[in-house]
């Protein structure tokens, strides 16, 4: 039962894009626009400062964790649409 419900659902996984520079460009530039962001929520200084960044160093994994999950969000959702990145 399990095994022939696995079977199914992996027939219906679309193909995901191989990496290439366009994937890497659109993860940076998502994880870029999240960290902007972060600077504008109510206590980004909470927990030890990043020494070059306005923002704590929690806040700033955060940002950067967030902005994969979009990119990749991004990069999956243009790849249905077109067939390609």
């Amino acid at each position: 039962m399990i095994l022939s419900t696995l079977l199914a659902v992996a027939a219906s996984v679309p193909p995901t894009p191989a990496w290439t520079p366009k994937t890497a460009i659109a993860i940076s530039i998502s994880s870029l626009v999240v960290l902007l962001l972060s600077t504008k929520i109510e206590k980004p200084l909470v927990g030890p400062k990043f020494p070059i960044l306005p923002i704590s160093v929690p806040t700033f994994v955060a940002a950067m964790a967030l902005g994969h999950i979009i990119g990749i969000g991004i990069i999956l959702g243009l790849t249905n649409i077109s067939g390609r990145l």
